[in-house]
């Protein structure tokens, strides 16, 4: 009898001092990055170091040759809002869990349906989505706490890297953005009356996107000419009507440019319309 009332008192002041929030030894981190037209979230915890051997055969983390959760805690997820193309495999939108397998010269980067997984524990390798290995690369100093973060992003590409101690790898992942612009700039110009917006937004599609300057200049002039007070418009016509080699009608446009913005007290858009001219 004794016994289990020392037991019960003990499981008792266990769970009230389980009640004191502590700091987690490895914090979670959440990062939501807009790419393409969507975003990509992770959610993952940060282990530190703390003097432990790290990605060497039989080290304390992370192991070589082992599955890894990419983190503590639980395993690392990662959603897509949109299709993206990763280590060059089309991936649906959804949520993926996030393994890797560290290797000397490379990693094995597992993108797995596991969601409800702790850690590496119920990981069936027949719930691979995809496979594929990146190089592993060295950096100087020595990153203490477990770091994920997307570098490199443009429109329509981004890298995920990865760094530990000395140790870095980069994951692509890659989205088709120009096609689906394209079909909404066509359907757009297609309905009538086409709003002068559409024609600016146009124009801007296909001078920096599909390198198209006869029909960015078609669509801003439309632009300018349904909004003859909008400034910016006339600073984007200067810059197409230049690359096309039209310096007398980009110095007009780059002219009307900076008195408007003078008029609407826009100084930055007289300068760069003033640069311009200097550089024509």
């Amino acid at each position: 009898m004794k016994k289990l009332f020392f037991l019960a008192a003990a499981f008792c002041s266990f769970t009230a001092f389980s009640q004191v929030k502590m700091p987690a030894p490895s914090s979670t981190q959440k990062i939501t990055q807009e790419f393409g037209l969507g975003s990509i979230e992770l959610t993952y915890s940060r282990p530190n170091i703390k003097g432990r051997s790290l990605f060497k055969d039989n080290s304390d983390l992370a192991p070589l040759g082992k599955l890894w959760r990419t983190g503590a805690n639980a395993a690392t997820h990662i959603h897509f809002s949109d299709n993206v193309m990763v280590g060059g495999k089309l991936l649906d939108t959804g949520t993926y869990v996030l393994y890797t397998i560290p290797a000397k010269d490379y990693w094995e980067i597992v993108i797995n349906k596991g969601l409800n997984n702790c850690g590496t524990d119920g990981y069936k390798e027949s719930e691979d989505v995809h496979r594929f290995k990146v190089k592993s690369e060295k950096i100087q100093g020595e990153v203490e706490s477990f770091t994920m973060q997307f570098a490199s992003v443009t429109a329509e590409s981004c890298e995920l890297h990865l760094m530990w101690g000395n140790t870095a790898v980069k994951i692509p992942i890659s989205v088709n953005v120009k096609d689906r612009l394209r079909a909404q700039v066509e359907k757009a110009l297609n309905t009538n009356p086409v709003a002068p917006a559409t024609y600016a937004s146009a124009a801007t599609f296909y001078y920096e996107w599909d390198k198209d300057l006869n029909k960015a200049l078609t669509n801003i002039t439309k632009a300018t000419d349904a909004t003859p007070k909008a400034f910016w418009l006339f600073l984007a016509q200067a810059k197409i009507q230049r690359d096309l080699g039209d310096k007398v009608s980009a110095k007009a446009s780059a002219q009307k440019c900076i008195a408007l913005a003078t008029e609407a007290k826009n100084d930055d858009y007289v300068k760069q319309a003033t640069e311009i001219i200097k550089k024509l």
